[in-house]
């Protein structure tokens, strides 16, 4: 209701009663807890295709925020902060390359003098961009710059300062959604590389990972490096995931370690990473030991 007031000639006042002027507020509540629960019911895929539709819209500001936190958090010492960083790249590609040298010793001697081919032989790497990052207690996610058009599928894994940090989990054309392996939905076939064990790695949220199931005969240690195990179609040689943070006994089984593994990289800095897309007609380092172990016998055999 309005109520028109001429105080002077030529000057008009408009008093705006509040009378019968109630917002609806009932009805929109109502109306978006329809849409949150079409939307909840909904396949999984729509939701996420919403998501990514977003994500590609407003891609540019998200990039730059992100960009803003990671200058905002940086150390007071930018010296300190290089040297940390350069450390940590130096330190698992150091890692890398001791586990590589050990499998390639092992081929070596399985084929008595038969070199087999790099562990990296048809293997692409893609470099994308990281738009936005989700890490918190109930999950550990982010989203890049690269989907199908760049040759990507689920299950390949992401690399970060040399370092495996995840792998892809959902996709569309341009973008891709990773899951970390810190995420509570997330299991690594890992070795923890001093103790020669085989065991799975399971993300406990907040930027952390836990092993467990690993008898106590097994000595491991505070520090001891943790590798993903190769995996045919999607990993050639075993790469650094983490590092032992701590080894205690477990409280429900006292003959089993609770081994808690913080990532070998820290993901929140990172501004890029790196996609592994092995070519699916070359075949892994398993395969050409054996084809080349076939050969061998077969010449041995004439």
């Amino acid at each position: 209701m309005l109520n028109i007031i001429v105080s002077q000639p030529g000057c008009i006042v408009i008093d705006m009663a509040k009378k019968n002027g109630k917002i609806p507020g009932a009805g929109l509540f109502a109306l978006l807890l329809f849409v949150a629960v079409l939307l909840y019911f909904a396949p999984q895929s729509i939701p996420r295709r919403f998501q990514f539709g977003f994500i590609r819209a407003f891609g540019k500001p998200l990039r730059m925020c992100r960009s803003f936190s990671l200058f905002g958090r940086s150390d007071k010492s930018l010296a300190n902060a290089v040297s940390r960083n350069k450390y940590i790249k130096l330190r698992n590609h150091l890692a890398n390359s001791m586990q590589w040298l050990r499998q390639e010793r092992q081929n070596v001697e399985k084929l008595s003098g038969i070199y087999n081919k790099s562990a990296w032989k048809g293997t692409n790497f893609v470099l994308a961009d990281i738009i936005t990052v989700f890490i918190d207690a109930s999950r550990s996610k982010l989203i890049i710059n690269r989907g199908k058009n760049d040759g990507l599928s689920p299950g390949q894994f992401v690399l970060g300062d040399y370092s495996v940090i995840g792998t892809i989990s959902g996709l569309d054309s341009r973008t891709a959604m990773v899951t970390l392996v810190t995420d509570p939905g997330a299991k690594t076939a890992v070795n923890i590389a001093e103790a020669d064990v085989d065991c799975i790695m399971k993300g406990n949220g907040s930027n952390c990972a836990r092993i467990e199931l690993v008898p106590e005969k097994h000595k491991i240690k505070a520090g001891d490096i943790v590798y993903v195990r190769k995996k045919p179609g999607f990993l050639g040689a075993p790469m650094i995931v983490g590092t032992v943070s701590r080894c205690s006994r477990d409280k429900d089984n006292p003959l089993l370690w609770d081994i808690a593994v913080a990532p070998a990289c820290d993901t929140t800095r990172l501004s890029n990473v790196t996609v592994m897309i092995m070519d699916s007609d070359e075949s892994g380092p398993a395969d050409a030991t054996e084809a080349s172990s076939g050969k061998l016998s077969m010449s041995r055999s004439r």
